[in-house]
């Protein structure tokens, strides 16, 4: 049961966040200890993902499996639920942020707690059942986080668009499931790669990964599937917004992963045409709509489109090569996403959260506007950053199987999304405000996350020995 105790620990402690809210009732509405006992209980399952062996795979109940590649997805599922643990604390606060105050800590957080418990169940998966509950108890609490400004008409949109785009994605995920079931007359991986084996070529397999496809480029925000995403990014409130465009890729990626080298594993050479037009359409996509970009949550939104471009074309690789480039990936876009949202909570405390408002953070704030410089050049993948070490893996796993012509293009794509990172950086540094600014204030908690985001960026991309590890696991 070791392999098993992040996940029992996960269930616990949302347990325990709500049984506390629920003991305290009305008499302790402003309490922090469901705060707390959610980032130091997530800090402890971090540490216990971070113990366990990764040279193991052990079946629970016949179906819950887990393996060193779930562990690592795992990992980044709870390093992204504690920093927007840690991001959400201000928006819970009076005068946190200029948009208004959220209520009910508790279930916001045991929603995220559960909503992270769903990912893990996505990941460990062994039959196609499994794997659609999974992702349902990943998504639907998105939906409520998303509109958790009751009053605020931005966020009441957000979840209303949520809610609609991601019952039309479900329902093209059943479709899809129907055919698989009719191709392989069960819904086991052990079933549907038997006849995907026999037969890669069956017109019912086909549908299913088309639909299939379809329901995830929702999730994942491939284009022509991506529209909602600004929109429901710019609405949302941030702490969710940086949840959504983290944790809610990361799970999508992870469900196709599963699916693509798993049990149709026999269809990849055939899915390489559209994974490649996809890859293309979806990074040009976003680079071209975050040039004009100037509220930040949907700068991000766009932003976070083209990183799944860059994602999406490392699937073109083989098996190995993708998961690991991938996985190693989604950590260091994780620490440049969240360093940039933790930024741009800290501008909201006093102001909007646009470009403008970052306009004199380079001689207010030195040290902030230099790790938005480099959280803004992890991103766009220059070196010595993490993120150039991410890029280079994806594109390496594309190339390796002489997909040239799309290395060269995502590279393009790069150059582009160096110009919309650098519009931030001349806010910071070249930009003056125009009248009297107010100072930026930081707390204990956010200067300690961005340390901690700012040593992620910088140890992921100079220590090889980090990358090392995931590609010894995954690859």
């Amino acid at each position: 049961m070791t392999l098993l105790l992040p996940d029992i620990l996960l269930v616990v402690l949302a347990a325990l966040v709500m049984g506390y809210d629920l003991y305290k009732g009305k008499s302790d509405l402003v309490s922090t200890v469901p705060f707390t006992l959610s980032w130091v209980g997530l800090c402890g399952i971090l540490v216990l993902l971070l113990c366990l062996p990764y040279d193991q795979t052990v079946l629970y109940l016949g179906g819950y499996q887990v393996t060193g590649t779930s562990l690592l997805f795992k990992q980044v599922f709870v390093l992204s639920a504690l920093f927007s643990v840690l991001l959400s604390r201000p928006y819970f606060t009076p005068g946190g942020n200029e948009r208004g105050v959220l209520k009910y800590r508790s279930e916001f957080l045991f929603i995220l707690l559960l909503c992270t418990f769903g990912m893990f169940t996505v990941v460990s998966s062994t039959d196609l059942l499994t794997l659609f509950i999974g992702m349902e108890l990943a998504t639907i609490p998105l939906y409520i986080l998303s509109g958790f400004y009751k009053k605020d008409d931005l966020s009441v949109e957000a979840s209303t668009k949520y809610i609609i785009m991601g019952s039309a994605s479900t329902g093209l995920l059943l479709f899809g499931y129907s055919f698989f079931y009719g191709a392989a007359g069960s819904l086991t991986f052990e079933a549907l790669a038997q006849a995907c084996t026999a037969n890669p070529q069956e017109p019912l397999l086909r549908l299913g990964m088309l639909f299939t496809l379809a329901a995830i480029g929702f999730k994942l925000t491939l284009f022509p599937f991506h529209m909602w995403a600004p929109d429901v990014y710019d609405g949302a409130p941030s702490p969710v917004t940086a949840f959504i465009s983290v944790s809610s890729k990361a799970v999508a990626i992870a469900f196709l992963l599963i699916l693509v080298y798993g049990p149709l594993a026999a269809m990849h050479s055939s899915l390489q045409p559209i994974l490649l037009i996809l890859a293309a359409a979806t990074m040009t996509a976003g680079n071209l709509g975050a040039l004009k970009q100037t509220r930040l949550r949907r700068f991000m939104a766009y932003s976070s489109i083209a990183q799944a471009g860059y994602i999406i074309m490392a699937m073109i690789g083989d098996a190995g090569a993708a998961r690991s480039s991938i996985i190693f990936y989604l950590f260091v876009y994780a620490a440049g996403n969240y360093a940039v949202f933790f930024i741009i909570s800290i501008i909201g405390r006093n102001g909007e959260e646009n470009r403008s408002g970052l306009q004199g953070l380079g001689k207010s704030n030195p040290m902030l506007a230099a790790i938005l410089m480099l959280s803004a050049f992890s991103l766009a993948g220059i070196p010595p950053l993490a993120g150039f070490m991410g890029k280079f893996f994806l594109f390496a796993s594309a190339a390796e199987q002489g997909y040239y012509f799309i290395v060269v293009f995502a590279a393009l794509n790069s150059t582009i999304s160096l110009y919309y990172y650098l519009l931030l950086v001349k806010e910071a540094y070249i930009v003056q405000p125009v009248g009297e600014t107010t100072p930026f204030i930081m707390d204990r908690m956010q200067k300690m996350s961005l340390l901690v985001l700012t040593v992620m960026m910088l140890m992921a991309g100079i220590l090889p020995a980090l990358s090392s590890n995931v590609l010894a696991i995954a690859g």
